[in-house]
């Protein structure tokens, strides 16, 4: 790229240091007219930071990474003073002046990315280790980051390439590898499936560590569900009372168990209703159970009644025990008793909904998004239908599918990418990384 951009790169406000961060083939002289030398690379130079008029505008620690070792592959300067707005202004100004551009949200990792320094989920985790807000999801960035999903996308692709390049050697001479078509091109497919289905599985739980489980408290009106939302969130969150039909909205709040973000999400009371407040509000929960990842049943321990059909395998909860005179209890892995108004019950409760996201290790999992599961999935389509053709023996069909299966693996890493999904991705980053 021909342009140089600059940015602040640390927090907008007041703070101990201030970094504002240069990258473009304009930088050595850049740094040769703010600081008055080109800094030896990698290695911290104290040194003034002048204006135009050769006025000191801060002093602090400049670094230089001369192409192409840096983080955007792109000669980069960082120039490290105070941190005051004032004084971020007046650097940007100067660098601006100089011939730079302000960056565009994401620019200096898109760079990265366009000059071959991280691939595209590498470029992706970026982001998602600067919003992670539970050390599993700084973690499962983290590997990402690394490239440990890109290595076991790539490891997986290679053996898709060569099933492939045997099953296309196979077509062109059938006669001599004939005999090994079934055993030695179907066993690898078998293989391969088994590894995309393990992969897939470590970014789905990645991706709900990095959005967080749905958790929707669904039930008839007066069970509980008011009390339940506020006992988890340790607040009072949603008004309690002896009425039923008090909850006529949906009421959220987050919590955290072992590094899991749980979105909760308190719902209108099931039943027919002629209010026509009430129905929205109902329709609303309706809505939301839909949409859920794990719905909490709650009903009361002395009547327990069961889920209408559309609330599919729910934790159920055995609420109000304290009236019934049991134990609060893990009852088995989907039932749970507990004493919402008294606090009973609610570690065993816990422990359920984590046990239920089916994540048996933070540190086993990657920072997956909807766009990898999707490529995954397909991928695994394909990948079915080159083993359907594979078992009757069609060795151009299969060929066709592994081809298929070979471009959406490579979506995930950004071997095959569209502008419009740069640009989606890219926009979602903070100004300045």
């Amino acid at each position: 790229m021909e342009d140089t951009i600059y940015a602040v790169a640390t927090p907008k406000g007041y703070g101990g240091i201030g970094i504002v961060r240069v990258s473009g083939p304009q930088v050595p002289s850049i740094a040769m007219a703010v600081i008055g030398r080109c800094p030896t690379p990698r290695r911290a130079t104290f040194c003034d930071f002048s204006d135009s008029d050769d006025t000191v505008i801060d002093s602090g620690v400049a670094l230089y990474f001369e192409a192409p070792k840096s983080f955007t592959g792109e000669h980069v300067l960082e120039l490290q003073g105070h941190g005051g707005i004032a004084v971020q202004e007046l650097l940007c100004e100067r660098v601006a002046k100089l011939g730079a551009r302000a960056a565009e949200p994401g620019e200096f990792t898109l760079r990265a990315f366009l000059n071959d320094r991280i691939d595209l989920a590498q470029a992706e985790s970026v982001a998602d280790l600067i919003n992670a807000t539970t050390h599993a999801a700084v973690k499962a960035s983290a590997r990402s980051l690394t490239g440990e999903f890109s290595q076991a996308v790539s490891d997986i692709d290679s053996a898709v390439m060569r099933a492939r390049t045997f099953m296309e050697a196979a077509i062109d001479f059938t006669d001599d590898i004939n005999g090994e078509f079934d055993d030695s091109v179907l066993a690898q497919l078998e293989t391969i499936q088994h590894q995309l289905a393990r992969l897939l599985t470590q970014v789905r739980q990645g991706a709900m560590l990095r959005q967080g489980l749905e958790v929707v408290i669904a039930g008839a009106p007066n069970v509980g569900k008011s009390s339940l939302l506020n006992a988890l969130l340790n607040e009072d969150r949603a008004i309690v009372t002896e009425l039923a039909g008090t909850t006529r909205d949906t009421l959220s709040g987050i919590i955290q168990i072992d590094g899991v973000p749980i979105n909760l999400t308190d719902t209108a009371g099931l039943h027919p209703s002629d209010d026509l407040v009430e129905s929205a509000g109902i329709a609303r929960a309706r809505e939301a159970i839909a949409k859920a990842d794990v719905v909490l049943w709650v009903t009361e321990d002395e009547t327990p009644d069961l889920p209408p059909d559309e609330v599919i395998s729910p934790i159920v909860v055995l609420n109000k025990c304290d009236l019934t005179d049991r134990a609060a209890a893990e009852i088995d892995a989907r039932t749970v008793r507990i004493s919402a108004i008294n606090r009973q019950g609610l570690v065993a409760l816990r422990k359920v909904i984590r046990d239920s996201t089916g994540i048996s290790a933070a540190d086993g999992v990657f920072a997956g998004r909807p766009r990898h599961i999707r490529s995954l999935q397909q991928a695994q389509k394909s990948l079915e239908r080159a083993i359907k053709e594979c078992k009757q023996k069609h060795g151009e069909l299969v060929a066709e599918e592994l081809r298929e299966t070979h471009r959406c693996l490579g979506e995930i890493v950004g071997e095959t990418t569209t502008e419009d999904l740069l640009s989606s991705i890219f926009s979602e980053f903070c100004i300045g990384k």
